[in-house]
This record gives structure tokens, sequence and C-alpha cells, in this order.
């Protein structure tokens, strides 16, 4: 029987929290990846106790949303039953790990990180201590995958620099510099280490790692303590060391992969959200043309790995005819909108509608800016900054901002007060059909 799990405002598999739509449940995925029978389990499951409403995350997990009043308990057990629940409650907290959704496939990856993910995992479930970390901890594990989201803040990441040393970084992402390098069999109690002495030093109010930092006369003051309880030296970092290439759109089509006459199909599920219908299908199609496995994605899409090349066109087509986004032109690929006022008490308009909006302004004149459409200020739908912001004002108006190094939060802002109509427009006229970044 899993003991009572402890409060808090985010969701989890053993914690449903309220919305105006009903409950949430977020069901953490290791490594992002789902396999066929879970898919199914929960695509029942959000049938029979909530909307049937699933949405993919920004750290490759998946909610289910609608969650329905006295089937809550219903719900769990069924979720329990299909192997997607933590060894111990409290752990479920804590096993926020991101991985590229290519891991293991990708021809460019500097390392298959996988193996090394998984013992991280058994780590952060099975260290009693590490469970008192903040829901919103996430720890980031980087390859050196092509199709990597590098732009994603996490409160440590570990980046390969080849098959056996990895570069370690605070409060930032892979696109950061790097503070020590260690050899790989030295990761795990590298991490264990460094979480005992986050929880060591952090007060209550420091729940993370930039939190703890600002507090600090320096990252190297840390990496001296942290020093003192490791049996290894943290070496330097080269300076030929360079990250790998960020992303710099979400990945839609066909992919080479490592392994000889395989490929790599990849889709977006619109704004982030399937229904159980189409979670049901894309399943049955990873047994009929991949190897079992749906990986969701950061870019909340989904990613079909070892499928036979002779197929990939076919299972492309097949998402396709689901309602998945499997062109790269496809404008609603760069678009990112939170849950809005349809959904949430917080919203001020209703963001996933305007979005739909939106895309359709941008078919008709050619823009293709990567837009994050956010509610309230909060920026709960996008784990990075984008290249621009539509903030709610009112119900029909928002503040459209883009970002620049020079200044923190959303950036610069642009115009104080537009519809979205007004913004499709703006778009048209600075990012015209076959422009970059259009």
């Amino acid at each position: 029987m899993l003991a009572p799990v402890r409060p808090s405002a985010c969701p989890g598999l053993l914690r449903i929290v309220p919305a105006l739509d009903g409950g949430i449940c977020r069901i953490k995925l290791p490594g992002g990846v789902l396999r066929s029978a879970q898919a199914r389990a929960i695509a029942e499951a959000a049938q029979q106790c909530a909307s049937g409403v699933l949405e993919l995350t920004n750290r490759s997990n998946l909610q289910i949303r609608g969650v329905l009043p006295g089937q809550e308990s219903t719900l769990i057990d069924a979720l329990l039953g299909a192997g997607l629940g933590p060894r111990v409650a409290a752990a479920d907290d804590v096993r926020n790990l991101l991985l590229s959704p290519a891991a293991g496939l990708d021809p460019h990856m500097r390392m298959d990180v996988r193996p090394l993910a998984s013992q991280l995992l058994d780590l952060l479930q099975d260290t009693p201590a590490l469970h008192a970390l903040s829901p919103k901890f996430a720890l980031q594990l980087d390859g050196g995958e092509a199709l990597a989201m590098r732009e994603h803040p996490h409160d440590l990441w570990l980046a390969a620099e080849d098959e056996t040393h990895l570069l370690l970084g605070l409060a930032g992402c892979p696109s950061d510099a790097a503070l020590a390098r260690v050899e790989v069999t030295q990761a795990v109690e590298l991490v264990r280490q460094l979480l005992l002495l986050f929880l060591e030093l952090a007060t209550p109010e420091q729940a993370r790692m930039r939190q703890l930092l600002a507090h600090i006369p320096a990252a190297a003051d840390l990496l001296q303590r942290l020093q003192t309880r490791l049996d290894f030296p943290l070496q330097p970092v080269p300076a030929r060391w360079q990250p790998g290439a960020d992303v710099e759109r979400a990945p839609a089509g066909i992919y080479p992969q490592a392994q000889s006459g395989l490929r790599m199909v990849a889709a977006g599920a619109q704004l982030g959200r399937l229904h159980a219908d189409q979670l049901l299908a894309i399943a049955e199609l990873s047994e009929r043309h991949g190897d079992s496995e749906l990986r969701l994605t950061p870019w909340q899409g989904l990613l079909l790995g070892n499928v036979p090349e002779a197929k990939a066109g076919e299972l492309l087509s097949a998402l396709a005819e689901l309602g998945l986004l499997t062109q790269t032109d496809e404008p609603l690929l760069g678009l990112v909108a939170c849950t809005g006022s349809a959904a949430c008490a917080r919203g001020l308009a209703d963001s996933k509608q305007h979005a739909l909006q939106l895309a359709e302004r941008l078919r008709e004149n050619g823009a293709r800016p990567q837009v994050h459409l956010s509610a309230c200020p909060r920026s709960c739908a996008s784990a990075r900054v984008q290249p621009y912001t539509l903030l709610a004002s009112t119900p029909e108006h928002y503040q459209l901002y883009q970002r620049t190094p020079e200044v923190p939060g959303f950036g610069r802002l642009l115009a104080p007060d537009m519809t979205i109509d007004e913004a499709g427009a703006w778009f048209a006229r600075q990012h015209p059909a076959g422009t970059p970044d259009a």
C-alpha cells in the first residue's frame, strides 16, 4: 500500500489537483518513454474516469485532464496497475529527468545515456532523503543528440563530452557554460552528493538551485564544498568542448537513425493535446510499424523509433490522418499555448482558442514565427522563453514581447495592446513567407 503523498500545488499520479475543467493527473514517464500497453491503459482510464483529454508536457510527461469527481482512486489504481507509478509514493515528485526523445537512436549522439538515466532515476527513487526535493526540481541528461531541447533550464544538467566523460552545469541548460567534468562512472555519486549538499544548504524558501546560488558567493563555492564529499576530482572543463546545437523548431517528419535500415518518425500534437482515441490509435501504430514504444518530446509531441525505412512514410501519413502535425511548415508547430481561461482560474484569455485563431492567420500570410501565448504571467506552458510572447492583458487583448538578452523575463515590450488578428498581421509584416525565422 502506497503511503500518503505530501501536499503540493503540482499534480502527480497520486495527487490529482483541481482545475476549472476537472482534476489533473500528471504521469511522469522515465526518459519520456511510454510502452504501447501503458498508452492503452492511460487512454482507457482517461475515457472512463476523465474527459479523455490528454496533455503532453514540456518535460516529456503526460497529463490526464478533466478527472471526474469520485473517480480519482479508480484512475490511480488503473495507472498503478499499468506500471506507471513510483515504487514508493514519496518518490513520485522527484522523478524529474529529461532526456532527448532520440536517446540511443540519434546518429549524432556522443553516448547512449539511457543506462545512466536508469541509474539516476533509481537513485532518486531509492534514496529517501532525496524525496524532500521540490516537485519542480529537475535534472537533464544530454547525450549530444541532434533532436534535443537544450534551451530548457534545469537545476542540474549533465552533458556528454564523449562516451566516457560528462560536463556538469547548475541552474541552466546544456547551452550554458559548464562548471566541471567527471567520468561517466562517477556521475551517479556526483549527483547523489550534490543533491544531498543542496538539501543541507537550502532553506525552505530555496526550492530550486538558482535560488540557492543567488545566496552564496559563487557557484565555485558550492563546487568546493561538493569536492570535499567526493573521493574523485572534479576536473576542469576542456576549452575545446562545445554543446550540441539547439533545435530551432519542433521536429516533424522522418529522421535518420544510428541503426542501419531504421528511421525515427516525429510528429507534433496540436497545442500539446491529444484525445484518448488518438493515443489508442498511436499505440497500435507503434506496434505495427515500430518497437511498441512512444517517446514523448519536450516540444509537446511524440517520436516513434526503430521504424523500418520502407514503412516510415506510411507511418507519417497515418499520424497525419489522426490529426497530428507532420509537416515542418505547419504554423501550429511554432506555437505554444497554456490551457487558458477555459480551464485555469488564473487565465485572463482563452489562449488555446486564440492560438488556433493565430495559426489560421499565419497560414493565410505565410509567416512562421515561434510564439508563446500565455494567459497569465506564470508562463506554465513554456519552459524556455520563446522568440515572441503574447501575454494576455484582457480576455481579447495581448501584450507582445520579443526575447532579447538585454531584458529579463519575456524580453522587450513591442506592443502593449493587440488582438490576435492584429498580432497575425504584425507577424506577416515582420516575418513574410520565406524569410529567416518566418
